[in-house]
C-alpha cells in the first residue's frame, strides 16, 4: 500500500509578486516559482494596484504550470490547495483566491486560506523546526509587529506600529534621496558605508510597551533634507542613510530583545521583506548572542524574506493538520489581521 504524501499547492498574490509553490509536510520545498513585477512599478516609485492585478492575471497560470512541472507532481498527487487570503491589495489577492478555488473545485481538493503574515513567520519553518513559545519580529512594507506564539497557529500581537511600517518608511526615505523603487536595499547598502552623524529620534524607545512608530523619524529626515536644501547647505547622503537605519534598527532590536526576555521565549524568528536588511540581521544576531544566548535566533535566507508561495505552503500545513479548511465562498480580505 502506497502512503500518500502531504503535498500542498500554494499560491501567493498579495502584492507585486505572483508565486506558486509545491510544499511537502510544511518543510520540504519542491518548487517555488516567483514572478516579480518590480520593473513594472519602478517608474511609478511604488506599487500601482491596477497594474499589479493585470500582471497577476497574465502570470498566474504559467506560474502554476511551472511549479507543478518543477515539482514533478500531478493534481492527483496533491493533498490540498492553499492561498493567501490577506492582507494585501484586494485586486491582487482576488486573482490568487479565484485560481485556488478553481483548482480545488476542479480536482476536489481541500481549500486552505492563509494569512500572509503567518506565511512570513512560517518561512522560518522551512529552515528549522519552530520551538514554542516563540517571538516573531515581522517587518515588511506594510507591517511591523511583534507576535507571540505559544503553539502552532496561535498568534498574539504584543506590539505593532501605530503609523508607518518600517519598510514603508524605507521606501519613502528612498524617494526623498532620489533612489529607485524599492529603496530599502539601496539604503541598507549606503548605511554600511556611512556613520550615524544626524542622530534622528528613536521614537517610543523608552515607553513601557512594545509598539513602534516611524512617522516621526520619517518627518525628521524629510525636514532635515528640506531645511538643508533651502539654506543651500551640503548633505551627506551616505550618512543620512546610515543615521536613518541606525534609528530604525535600534528601536526594532531594543524592543524585540525586551519582549523576548519578558515572555521567556525559546526562539526568536525574523520575518518579512525587511528581514533581508543586512544591518538588521547583523545587529539582531550580535545582540541576541550577547544578551540571550540560550534563545535560538532563526533568520530566513534572502530567498524566503520577500513574498513567496513556499511560506504560504509552510503555514498551510499547520492548518491542514488541524483540518482547518474553507469553502468556495472564500473571498479576499485586504485588511486581514491575526486578531
Amino acid at each position: 500500500m502506497t502512503i500518500k504524501r502531504n503535498l500542498i499547492l500554494a499560491i501567493e498574490s498579495s502584492c507585486d509578486e505572483t508565486s506558486v509553490a509545491v510544499v511537502e509536510d510544511g518543510t520540504i520545498v519542491h518548487s517555488n516559482i516567483v514572478a516579480s513585477q518590480i520593473k513594472s512599478h519602478m517608474r511609478f516609485g511604488g506599487v500601482v494596484p491596477e497594474i499589479a492585478s493585470r500582471h497577476h492575471v497574465e502570470q498566474i497560470t504559467q506560474c502554476i504550470e511551472e511549479a507543478m512541472t518543477e515539482a514533478d507532481v500531478s493534481y492527483e498527487d496533491l493533498s490540498a490547495v492553499a492561498v493567501t487570503q490577506g492582507p494585501g491589495l484586494v485586486g491582487a489577492l482576488l486573482i490568487g483566491v479565484n485560481a485556488a478555488k478553481a483548482i480545488a473545485f476542479a480536482h476536489r481538493l481541500p481549500l486552505i486560506a492563509v494569512n500572509h503574515m503567518a506565511g512570513h513567520i512560517y518561512a522560518n519553518r522551512l529552515i528549522k523546526p519552530l520551538v514554542f513559545p516563540l517571538l516573531a519580529l515581522v517587518v515588511s512594507g506594510g507591517h511591523t509587529e511583534l507576535v507571540y506564539m505559544k503553539e502552532d497557529g496561535d498568534y498574539t500581537i504584543i506590539g505593532e506600529t501605530r503609523d508607518d511600517a518600517a519598510g514603508e518608511a524605507y521606501d519613502k526615505i528612498g524617494r526623498v534621496l532620489g533612489l529607485p523603487y524599492p529603496g530599502g536595499k539601496k539604503i541598507d547598502e549606503m548605511a554600511h558605508l556611512g556613520e550615524d552623524t544626524y542622530h534622528f529620534p528613536r521614537a517610543m524607545l523608552k515607553e513601557d510597551n512594545y509598539d513602534f512608530s516611524f512617522s516621526g523619524l520619517k518627518s525628521s529626515f524629510i525636514n532635515t533634507v528640506h531645511n538643508a536644501n533651502q539654506k543651500g547647505e551640503p548633505l551627506n547622503n551616505i550618512n543620512l542613510a546610515a543615521s536613518f537605519q541606525a534609528s530604525v534598527i535600534e528601536v526594532l532590536v531594543s524592543k524585540t530583545l525586551r519582549a523576548a526576555k519578558e515572555f521567556k521565549v525559546k526562539q526568536l524568528v525574523l520575518a518579512g521583506g525587511v528581514a533581508a536588511n543586512k544591518g538588521l540581521r547583523d545587529t539582531l544576531t550580535k545582540v541576541m548572542a550577547e544578551e540571550l544566548p540560550d534563545v535560538e535566533l532563526i533568520i530566513p535566507p534572502l530567498s524566503l524574506c520577500g513574498d513567496n508561495a513556499a511560506m504560504i505552503g509552510a503555514a498551510a500545513s499547520i492548518q491542514y493538520q488541524k483540518d482547518h479548511f474553507t469553502d468556495y465562498a472564500l473571498n479576499a480580505k485586504p485588511g486581514l489581521t491575526f486578531n
